[in-house]
């Protein structure tokens, strides 16, 4: 499964644009304000779960973030991502691998997913993400996650998802993670459709 799903969106990023894809924002505001609310300021290290070619860690850079890590499983994603970046890519800690392998060598105070947790439909690989998260996740830190919500789409890059709650991804998590927000958002696709998402934000203790 591992291989299928590597070569799958290594296709994705391979044959499309940055901003061909429907999870593609110009602006991350809401990540950056999520991440600026569940931090105790611009020390604190952040990882970006499935970051693919997302502007987000070049907007963290800019708003003074010094710590900053992005995991996806395509090796092209974090390519085009860290190209983007120019000279500053190097301040990035690029980390190739697939979530539900990956064996985490530090822990961070903020843990940012927007759009991979949803994809993971086999509840083994999502007991296997969230032992990552609580290896690689600081006590007292914060996980946030933006999920299809449950009205939002069924199939995502010809990919069947699993659409959330913040109820839902508590029960995935366990009793060890306290919600702290929970909100509906609508995303708009670069050809104009709109997207239920759901955003979810815990604590971990």
């Amino acid at each position: 499964m591992t291989d299928a799903r590597s070569a799958h969106w290594e296709k994705v990023y391979t044959d499309k644009a940055e901003s061909e894809v429907s999870w593609f924002e110009r602006q991350p505001s809401l990540s950056l304000e999520l991440i600026a609310a569940a931090s105790a300021g611009t020390a604190a290290s952040v990882i970006d779960i499935g970051g693919g070619a997302s502007r987000l860690a070049g907007q963290l850079l800019a708003s003074g973030y010094r710590d900053i890590s992005v995991l996806d499983i395509s090796e092209a994603a974090l390519k085009a991502a860290a190209n983007a970046l120019g000279a500053r890519a190097g301040e990035i800690d690029w980390i190739v691998s697939d979530i539900t392998r990956w064996e985490p060598t530090r822990a961070y105070d903020v843990w940012h997913d927007r759009a991979a947790f949803h994809f993971l439909t086999d509840a083994v690989d999502r007991t296997a993400y969230v032992d990552r998260l609580r290896q690689a996740l600081k006590p007292g830190g914060s996980a946030i996650f933006a999920t299809f919500a449950p009205d939002g789409p069924e199939k995502c890059s010809g990919l069947q998802v699993v659409r959330h709650d913040a109820e839902s991804i508590g029960r995935e998590l366990g009793p060890d993670f306290r919600l702290l927000r929970t909100e509906r958002r609508d995303h708009e696709t670069p050809w104009g459709a709109l997207q239920s998402f759901q955003i979810s934000v815990f604590r971990y203790s």
